[in-house]
């Protein structure tokens, strides 16, 4: 509901971040803390450690403790700098406990608003959190921030985390090219990209071949499509009648039609939303074309955590983004706005890439997927159009200014102070 409870509203907040992390995600907390920090009606800054976790164990930073400067680096530090987690809440009207638990510490630190950031899960978060305030008349805004490398939330233009991954991965896969036409054999090399649904990440590898000189993957397989095994092998044969070495970009997600997973890690384990591990793709691909086509040479390679840590490549664009959202996030809930996500709008009519905040109520995003549109898939299903170009060439721009000490990137150092409620007269009441 828009505008629910009156403004100005005056109290604390708590910031905290959910999920996996991603190059830029502490550019949105310092936009956020530093939002916070300078707001005549936010009182007091927490930060939340490992998310909600931290709310609900009552283990809270004060960022009114730590230094500007620090702060201000955030913008460049890479993972989840108060900590992460992944906890699935559960329904309200099935149990109540953990709402009824943040509501307790909410009203301890005289709490007014909350920011969560993170992606789908965090989303669905946030908006449990968000309804079970309002049905009970407390007062307090709640907003998502939004995050995740995948590219995958639901009603914003691309997300913050997705550009600077995007980034990394055309520029490895530039780099593994050159590395495979070292040697005068017939080789193929298989790069395993992040991407469990969706496969934007997988997809931004052409960016590789389109600007590299080709030197970039031959084929991209999503898990937008099924995949098919003899398909695949037809496809590298194809391509190897063209020239002796291959490369190939796969999503960690493929999968055959009966919707298992190609991944010989699928039973690996789960995340703690039930979400399979995956992994091992490109090892298990090289070894059946090796196999398959009696090759002497084969490579399988996981960028994996690489993806969404490389803070030292980051594209500009993307931490000016990240930045925004959480500031816009701050401003949005002192105009009283509450039950939202904060979204990116892009403009590009006029020929120059533009991109605005918009808000979107949690209910509309939360715990949707978005995946890449089937048309900017080839009809073969091995590669992407270039629609697909035009729509992440923009997200991967500019060189971020990075502090450096010893020549090595100087990341935040925080302090990290525990929190100490107010004494119960400075507590704003109800």
């Amino acid at each position: 509901m828009d505008n629910f409870f009156d403004s100005p509203l005056t109290g604390a907040c708590i910031f905290g971040q959910s999920g996996g992390p991603t190059a830029v995600i502490n550019a949105s907390a310092y936009g956020v803390i530093r939002t916070a920090l300078d707001s005549d009606v936010i009182t007091k800054v927490y930060g939340a450690a490992y998310g909600i976790q931290g709310v609900l164990n009552d283990e809270l930073y004060d960022m009114d403790e730590e230094e500007d400067y620090e702060l201000k680096l955030l913008l460049n530090t890479p993972s989840s700098e108060l900590g992460s987690c992944r906890y699935k809440m559960a329904d309200p009207d099935v149990d109540d406990s953990d709402y009824k638990r943040i509501l307790e510490i909410f009203k301890k630190y005289d709490v007014r608003y909350f920011f969560y950031n993170g992606g789908n899960d965090s989303m669905d978060t946030c908006n449990k959190i968000s309804k079970y305030m309002e049905k009970i008349g407390y007062e307090c805004r709640v907003m998502g921030v939004p995050k995740t490398i995948d590219n995958d939330l639901f009603g914003t233009d691309h997300c913050p985390g997705f550009g600077s991954a995007a980034k990394f991965i055309a520029t490895a896969c530039m780099e593994i090219g050159k590395d495979t036409d070292v040697y005068n054999t017939d080789m193929v090399t298989v790069v395993e990209i992040m991407g469990r649904h969706a496969g934007w990440l997988t997809a931004s590898a052409a960016l590789a071949t389109e600007y590299g000189n080709g030197c970039g993957p031959d084929l991209i397989y999503l898990p937008e499509i099924t995949f098919d095994l003899d398909a695949f092998t037809d496809d590298v044969v194809k391509i190897m009648k063209q020239k002796r070495n291959v490369l190939v970009a796969v999503s960690e997600g493929l999968h055959y039609a009966d919707g298992s997973f190609v991944s010989e890690a699928k039973t690996s384990g789960t995340d703690g939303f039930g979400h399979a591990q995956l992994g091992g793709l490109a090892v298990k691909l090289a070894n059946y074309l090796k196999e398959r086509l009696n090759l002497k040479k084969v490579r399988g390679i996981e960028l994996s955590l690489l993806q969404r840590s490389s803070a030292h490549i980051a594209s500009a664009v993307d931490i000016e983004e990240a930045f925004m959202v959480g500031k816009t996030a701050v401003e949005a809930a002192i105009s009283g706005e509450t039950g939202k996500m904060v979204a990116l709008e892009r403009d590009d009519t006029s020929g120059l890439y533009s991109c605005r905040p918009v808000l979107l109520s949690l209910n509309s995003v939360a715990n949707y997927e978005k995946k890449v549109p089937i048309e900017w898939i080839t009809e073969d299903g091995n590669y992407v159009t270039n629609d697909f170009i035009n729509y992440v060439l923009p997200l991967i721009q500019g060189e971020p200014k990075i502090p450096r000490s010893n020549s090595l990137p100087r990341y935040a150092r925080l302090k990290k102070v525990r929190a100490v409620a107010p004494t119960k007269n400075t507590v704003t009441m109800e």
